[in-house]
């Protein structure tokens, strides 16, 4: 419905997604960053990001957004967010992810460290820091009753993790690739 009367309007319903998917997360930075001004051990740190397209695999695109909080290098963690296969995926944990398809995601555990490629370049190693954190999460599509449709690793950084690849790349899902994320971290 959301995306019939945006057609109507002479929005595309990418663009839809993408705003409504940027609310949904700038709407809770607030609780996060209060969560991590709270703790009082150990680093806490709280990031937010929203990545249109994250890419660079040979098939498929991912977009992406999220909130969380987590104590350096291990633990605990805690994150959530929305993503949408943009374009459907092939390869890797989200294949059979088809365009379109996707709702939520959760964080599982933390990854002191996570090897990735953004697509055909060197494999590149990330470490969970106050401005870069590596996370396994489950992946949620409607119609699979709570059960995770897939499981996958990602890297949501403050930096470029991979500066050999042109653009700005500070957001990796395994199997996907790649992409540049507008993103807020507070320690």
């Amino acid at each position: 419905m959301l995306f019939h009367r945006d057609r109507l309007d002479g929005r595309s319903p990418r663009r839809t997604l993408l705003r409504v998917l940027a609310v949904s997360t700038i709407g809770l930075v607030p609780l996060f960053l209060g969560m991590a001004s709270a703790s009082a051990a150990g680093q806490h740190t709280a990031f937010a990001f929203v990545s249109p397209r994250i890419a660079g695999a040979p098939i498929g695109s991912v977009a992406m957004s999220g909130v969380g909080n987590y104590d350096t290098p291990t633990g605990p963690l805690q994150a959530t967010g929305l993503f949408r296969c943009t374009d459907a995926v092939a390869q890797g944990p989200l294949a059979g992810c088809l365009s379109g398809q996707g709702v939520r995601w959760t964080s599982t555990t933390l990854n002191a460290t996570q090897r990735f490629v953004c697509g055909t370049d060197a494999a590149k190693t990330a470490t969970t820091d106050g401005q870069t954190v590596a996370f396994n999460a489950d992946f949620f599509r409607f119609g699979d009753f709570g059960a995770p449709s897939f499981r996958a690793n990602i890297i949501v950084s403050a930096h470029d993790i991979a500066p050999d690849v042109p653009g700005i790349q500070n957001t990796w899902i395994q199997g996907v690739g790649c992409g540049s994320a507008l993103q807020v971290f507070a320690n």
